[in-house]
């Protein structure tokens, strides 16, 4: 057997996802409705049930899907967009799933020198250089998210405002070659600043959703803060968490 039948089934999962999620998002299955079960999957994809359960994993955690024990696989209302929290997702990759008119602005680009939040926030001192990135993510012409990023320069060297408007994340990995493995993050709600007021169409809006992410690499290296600032109407965050079997001591 070749080496690419077998990647070619290795990755049967991937492709068994993307055409249940262009099924989704084009109406074959509505919101609300069922999925067909594990089984009938598995006749229609001539595959097995471990393939099936893994693609079913994937759309799960991206949003589309909700596992409802003794129902099946419940398809989710697309029209928010859907963050996945336990994912890590870049807002180019969420656009496309999504298939919505998105733009992104570049408002500021610069090299800079870490002021003390910022050296805590990354686990660095005054010698590193740190790229300052604000992007406002556009929906359908509407300006709903703030991107405040801060890159350690020596982990993510070469960057420009071209690569910041197009994927900083498609940058790392596809031109620096790196993996970008795992974030922490935390979400909370606070009143909008001026700032956000000034970047953002805010009005008639009186809370903000902030999610602060710590980005590595594979090698657990942290590259990246994000303090990304959604105005809440226009999303909603999923995660989806299985009950372990409780142990007594």
């Amino acid at each position: 057997m070749t080496e690419m039948v077998i990647e070619m089934r290795n990755n049967k999962y991937l492709v068994i996802y993307e055409e249940l999620a262009q099924q989704i998002q084009e109406g074959k299955y509505p919101a609300k409705s069922i999925l067909p079960s594990e089984n009938d999957l598995t006749e229609m994809y001539s595959t097995s049930r471990e393939t099936i359960r893994k693609a079913l994993n994937l759309l799960a955690q991206n949003g589309f899907i909700q596992k409802i024990r003794g129902k099946g696989s419940m398809v989710l209302d697309l029209k928010k967009l859907q963050f996945p929290i336990s994912g890590l997702v870049s807002f180019k990759e969420l656009a496309g799933k999504m298939g919505q008119r998105a733009e992104t602005i570049v408002d500021e680009f610069s090299l800079i020198q870490p002021d003390a939040e910022k050296m805590k926030h990354l686990h660095i001192d005054k010698s590193e250089k740190v790229w300052k990135v604000y992007r406002i993510r556009k929906i359908e012409d509407e300006r709903i998210i703030l991107d405040k990023d801060f890159l350690i320069e020596k982990y993510v060297p070469g960057l420009t405002k071209e690569i910041c408007q197009n994927s900083i994340f498609a940058y790392i990995e596809g031109e620096l070659g790196k993996k970008i493995s795992f974030a922490k993050k935390e979400f909370t709600v606070e009143e909008p600043t001026a700032e956000d007021r000034r970047l953002l169409d805010m009005e008639g809006f009186h809370a903000i959703v902030v999610v602060k992410n710590y980005i590595y690499f594979d090698d657990a290296t942290l590259f990246q803060y994000t303090e990304s600032r959604h105005r809440p109407d226009k999303f909603r965050f999923v995660d989806f968490a299985r009950r372990m079997d409780s142990q007594v001591f």
